[in-house]
């Protein structure tokens, strides 16, 4: 009876542990639509094979990848805009607070290109002060952007300023995170909607990043006359782009499986993933921010650094 009692107690508390190894085996992983498509997928699968840890991703934007992570209610998380800074009264800066318990490794860079739809052949390029004066209303119609149409021009934006694009635009385009866009546009909830909305469109036009509309039945402009490719963006000539980074908890140092995630992600292997992805990985672009980034973008990131959440090495 008692040999019996031992066997099925025995038999309880290694079914127990495998359970729990199982289980320590996934780690949850939300944020921005283009990370999701324009690399973590990739990566997610690459590190899959290599661990045998499994990576469950989840979309929902950048702001929910960071605050996510932040509250704990996600083990990782992914963002293509860096975490809101706001200026005290004092003259000094802090976080939000919301954004603040984390810390953000970059892995990959974006450029945010003009799409159009698939058969809209009326431009092929864009200007960056047209491009301004598209999204702030003053351009309206195709004529206007040098094409042999009076069609009007159907722009896509993002809700608020705090969205990946938004923010990012924002301040790389326009060097003000505070600047107004056209309240004549169609707002919309995410990139991806916006993305389809254009493919859905022959006179749309909306802001995206290439990670993602790459994937899509899309045309992208050329901005000054330079496409929008990895090429042109890691030599440095297409002058609009971001970084894209993972999220994790702030005591990143405590959580060994979060950590082994970032090692491989920021590996030859998990770099090569990234690349065979089509994004441009963090460490072909070291030099992209000495460039063209703005000054906005440059004493945000110069922010997280101060705050010690910015973090190149995963350390």
């Amino acid at each position: 009876m008692k040999k019996e009692l031992f066997r099925i107690l025995s038999y309880l508390f290694f079914s127990l542990l495998l359970v729990q190894t199982a289980e320590a085996k996934v780690l949850q992983w939300v944020g921005c639509g283009i990370s999701k498509k324009g690399f973590m997928d990739e990566l997610a699968a690459a590190y899959e094979q290599e661990s045998g840890v499994k990576i469950e991703l989840e979309g929902g934007g950048a702001t929910r990848g960071l605050r996510q992570v932040s509250l704990e209610k996600s083990d990782l998380g992914g963002s293509c805009r860096m975490p809101l800074v706001y200026k005290n009264k004092d003259g000094s800066y802090q976080i939000e607070s919301q954004e603040h318990n984390l810390k953000l490794i970059p892995v990959g860079w974006d450029a945010l290109v003009v799409i159009t739809h698939k058969e809209n052949f009326l431009v092929e390029e864009i200007t960056r002060e047209q491009l301004k004066k598209v999204l702030t209303g003053e351009i309206t119609h195709w004529r206007q952007l040098g094409a042999d149409s009076d069609k009007p021009i159907n722009l896509y934006l993002r809700n608020g300023k705090i969205s990946g694009v938004g923010l990012t635009l924002r301040q790389q385009l326009f060097n003000n995170r505070e600047q107004e866009f056209t309240k004549k546009a169609t707002y919309l909830a995410s990139s991806g909607k916006i993305e389809k909305a254009v493919e859905a469109d022959p006179y749309g036009l909306a802001v995206s990043g290439v990670s993602s509309s790459r994937h899509r039945k899309l045309n992208m402009l050329s901005l000054e006359g330079v496409a929008p490719n990895m090429k042109n963006l890691r030599s440095g000539n297409y002058h609009l782009y971001r970084l894209l980074f993972l999220v994790t908890p702030g005591n990143l140092s405590e959580k060994p499986d979060h950590k082994a995630f970032v090692d491989f992600a920021l590996s030859v292997k998990g770099q090569r993933a990234i690349r065979k992805a089509g994004t441009l990985p963090f460490t072909y672009g070291l030099h992209l921010l000495r460039s063209s980034a703005s000054d906005d973008y440059i004493h945000n990131l110069d922010i997280m650094d101060q705050s010690g959440i910015y973090s190149p090495s995963g350390e």
